[in-house]
């Protein structure tokens, strides 16, 4: 039977019907609510006021639809860091910053160098950033996406302190990890290999169905944001970067800003001169990172337009000795930061 109760969100109907062994099965919606059963103690009339009680010991409903609804009011440029040190700087700057909390992620609305943004930390990691990424789109209105952050420098050209902005992005670890037959290396029919291998690791194309397609595309490199592209090559040449991570310590070279090329991501922080060198040899890579090609691949899919900013930390285990990423992180952080700035400003103003 259906029954039509009064609870904390108004009017609601509920289905009510007996499963075996005595028991009453109370359906809110398409999913069963609770589940009662009838015993001589009880009886009907308890059985009744019990389901009377729990109903209206659940919590109303949250704001969580509403609160959607004003954020999707407005169009922003969604602005994601992958931890902390890249963050902290743009919320500093941040005015008229309003937070809210969705699926764990905290969304920051306001104002960044005269554009309405969303600003967001993903945390370090693939499946992270692309899990982000799609939460933004979902809950805001969002008109294109920016990442803001450091990355490993592939490209020998490169330093510690550069930023490079990719026109384009691939996933290197999307790969046949083949077997070995003593001969060289197996690799199956069905996948599309474009790539050379470094020893097992085969990288492959994937598979992509599209919004407002049913054609399913095949492809290893997600492009970019021709705008932003367009913004980025105007104003790199009058940028001045930090060179100095602290007053003892600054680096020899005078860090620039490069626009264009390929950048790859993958979930391994990379610190290894042979895979290095492979990334650039393979993929003409310049810069390598864990978060980019993921929020590429999400927001190609979303047609919406997408940019990363990414200031080298680090060297991906080419430099002589140690790593240097712990010395450079936040000098790092600081560039990426600077560019984004000049960035922002140079991009059209936000939709209404």
């Amino acid at each position: 039977m259906t029954a039509i109760l009064a609870t904390h969100s108004g009017l609601e109907h509920f289905k009510i019907k007996q499963i075996p062994h005595g028991a009453m099965q109370i359906q809110r919606g398409f999913m069963p609510f609770f589940i009662l059963r009838i015993t001589p103690a009880l009886g009907l009339p308890g059985f009744f006021t019990l389901v009377m009680a729990l109903l209206f010991a659940v919590p109303a409903p949250s704001s969580g639809a509403s609160e959607k609804s004003r954020f999707l009011e407005e169009s922003r440029i969604a602005v994601m860091s992958a931890f902390a040190p890249e963050l902290a700087g743009l919320l500093e700057d941040l005015e008229d910053a309003e937070s809210a909390r969705v699926n764990g992620i905290e969304f920051t609305t306001g104002n960044l160098y005269g554009k309405r943004t969303v600003l967001f930390q993903s945390g370090i990691s693939m499946v992270n950033a692309a899990m982000a990424t799609q939460t933004a789109l979902d809950h805001f209105n969002i008109e294109r996406i920016i990442f803001s952050g450091i990355a490993g420098g592939v490209d020998p050209n490169l330093n510690i302190g550069d930023v490079i902005i990719a026109d384009q992005w691939g996933q290197y670890l999307e790969a046949l990890f083949a077997r070995d037959t003593g001969n060289g290396y197996l690799t199956l029919p069905f996948f599309e290999y474009g790539f050379e291998n470094f020893g097992m690791m085969h990288p492959r194309s994937l598979t992509v169905l599209r919004a407002g397609s049913n054609e399913i595309e095949t492809r290893f490199w997600f492009p970019v944001d021709e705008k932003g592209l367009e913004a980025a090559r105007a104003v790199a040449p009058s940028i001045d970067l930090k060179n100095c991570a602290s007053a003892d310590v600054c680096l020899r070279h005078r860090p620039k800003v490069e626009v264009g090329g390929s950048g790859v991501s993958g979930g391994a922080f990379v610190d290894n001169k042979a895979f290095r060198e492979y990334a650039y040899r393979t993929f003409r890579a310049r810069v390598l990172d864990m978060e980019s090609a993921a929020v590429a691949h999400v927001a190609y899919v979303n047609e919406v337009p997408f940019l990363a900013v990414r200031s080298l930390s680090d060297l991906a285990g080419g430099e002589p000795g140690d790593s240097q990423y712990e010395t450079f992180v936040q000098l790092a952080a600081d560039n990426a930061k600077i560019v984004l700035e000049q960035l922002l400003l140079a991009l059209p103003d936000t939709k209404r």
